[in-house]
C-alpha cells in the first residue's frame, strides 16, 4: 500500500503535471474518498446520488485543485465542495421530481402522534437536517466526531484547527443540533 502523502505534498505533486498529477489525485480519491462517501450519504441517503454527487466532487476539486490556496485544510476545502454538491444535487432533484424529500418529517410536523411515529429513520433524518444548518466548521466538526467517531487530535489534523476550538466547535453544534431535534419533535 502506498503511503498517504500529507496535503503539502499531494498539491506539490499534483501541480508537477502529467503523471504525477494523476499520482496526486489517486492519493485524494483513495484517502478521502470514504469520508467524503459518507458524509454525503448522510444528505442524500440514497447510494446512486451520493456516487453521482462525489464523482461530481472528485471533478470540481481535480479542476480547482491548482488554485488551491492552502488557507485550510484540503479535507476542509472538500468538504465544502461535497456538501455545497450535495445541497445543490438534492435541490434540483427536488425540482426535477416534485417529490418533498423530506416527507417523513411533515408528516410529523402535520400532527401524527411524536412517540409513535419516532422511527430510527426518522430520527435519522432530522439529525441530517440539523447538521445542514450548522455552520460549516461546526458541521464538519460533528460529522467527523460523531460519525467518524475520530479523536479530537485527529480531527485538529485533518481541519488544521486547534483542539479547544474543535471542543468548542462540537460543544456547539450539539447545543444547536439538540434544539432543533426537541423544536421539530414538539411541533
Amino acid at each position: 500500500m502506498i503511503k498517504h502523502l500529507d496535503d503539502k505534498a499531494i498539491i506539490k505533486l499534483f501541480n508537477q503535471g502529467g503523471s504525477a498529477s494523476n499520482d496526486a489525485f489517486t492519493q485524494i480519491v483513495t484517502h478521502y474518498g470514504p469520508i467524503l462517501y459518507n458524509q454525503i450519504r448522510a444528505l442524500a441517503k440514497n447510494h446512486e446520488w451520493t456516487n453521482d454527487i462525489l464523482q461530481n466532487v472528485f471533478v470540481k476539486v481535480f479542476q480547482n485543485l491548482s488554485t488551491f490556496k492552502g488557507d485550510a485544510a484540503l479535507y476542509t476545502w472538500m468538504y465544502r465542495i461535497a456538501r455545497n454538491e450535495s445541497l445543490n444535487f438534492l435541490e434540483k432533484e427536488k425540482r426535477r421530481t416534485g417529490v418533498d424529500i423530506d416527507a417523513p418529517l411533515l408528516e410529523i410536523l402535520a400532527g401524527h402522534d411524536v412517540l409513535d411515529a419516532t422511527t430510527p429513520e426518522l430520527i435519522s433524518n432530522i439529525l441530517q437536517e440539523a447538521i445542514a444548518t450548522l455552520p460549516e466548521k461546526q458541521a464538519a466538526v460533528f460529522q467527523l466526531k460523531y460519525f467518524e467517531d475520530l479523536k479530537y487530535k485527529e480531527i485538529s489534523q485533518k481541519l488544521n484547527t486547534s483542539e479547544g476550538a474543535l471542543k468548542a466547535n462540537f460543544h456547539h453544534a450539539k447545543q444547536k443540533i439538540e434544539k432543533f431535534i426537541l423544536t421539530r419533535l414538539n411541533h
